[in-house]
């Protein structure tokens, strides 16, 4: 069993204020090897703030400033190379508005320990688990992963999912410096470096539930760059460029 000692959880925010408490709680308390670097893109509700004054009392919390809305991907490349710098065992990625369960984590824990190398919270690996979302956008994603295991030739069913553990050994095999894209782009892609590298992914049965408070920052833009970043994977692959 490959034992974790210490676990990364990225967390970009942009004005969530409203959540960014309760996330850090609950979070923390979900295992403590878990620590919680926020990756904040100069919050105007003052998410940063916040942060800043959490991480004055807990080293668990751990803060990193962006001028400016700079977009998901890039959030988790600084992220992942900051869990690098500092010798983290894994890195997790996770939203900020408990859309994702911090208490699914322990579960995403024990399937790494015991051999998965990228570990997926997924939502449709055991049907459609998602909660409150409306029909227009559940269908959006559904039918996006499907998509994208089309294009790609990749086996798993939420390919587009945002919440997921990965070991260090990943991020160091994948080369973090490649990743372009933001959004569903940007999830589809890692998980396309890592399994054409070769490393085992599964899919643990999340069930993911819309955000309470807050609002989305889903948009046109990142529908279509996970439309077109698919197909550009696919001519890596054909071309060779992909390893």
């Amino acid at each position: 069993m490959d034992q974790l000692k210490t676990i990364l959880v990225i967390i970009p925010t942009y004005n969530e204020k409203v959540n960014i408490d309760k996330v850090l709680e609950r979070t923390l308390m979900a295992d403590p090897r878990l620590s919680v670097l926020v990756v904040d893109d100069g919050s105007p509700d003052g998410t940063g703030d916040m942060v800043e004054e959490y991480s004055k009392t807990d080293p668990r919390i751990r803060l990193l400033r962006r001028p400016g809305k700079m977009g998901l991907g890039t959030a988790y490349v600084a992220g992942f190379k900051y869990g690098l710098e500092h010798q983290f065992d894994a890195v997790v990625e996770m939203d900020a508005d408990l859309s994702h369960n911090p208490a699914d984590i322990p579960r995403m824990i024990k399937f790494a320990e015991n051999g998965a190398d990228f570990v997926i919270g997924s939502r449709y690996v055991s049907g459609v688990n998602v909660v409150n979302w409306p029909l227009q956008r559940l269908l959006l994603s559904y039918f996006a992963s499907i998509y994208s295991r089309f294009v790609t030739g990749m086996p798993f069913r939420d390919l587009t999912a945002g919440f997921a553990l990965i070991k260090r050994p990943v991020l160091e095999a994948i080369d973090v410096d490649r990743l372009r894209s933001n959004g569903y782009a940007f999830q589809i892609e890692v998980k396309y470096y890592a399994w054409k590298k070769g490393m085992k992914l599964v899919e643990c049965p999340i069930i993911f539930i819309e955000r309470a408070d807050g609002s989305s920052k889903m948009n046109k833009r990142i529908v279509f760059e996970a439309i077109y970043r698919v197909w550009k994977l696919r001519f890596e692959s054909m071309l060779g460029k992909d390893g």
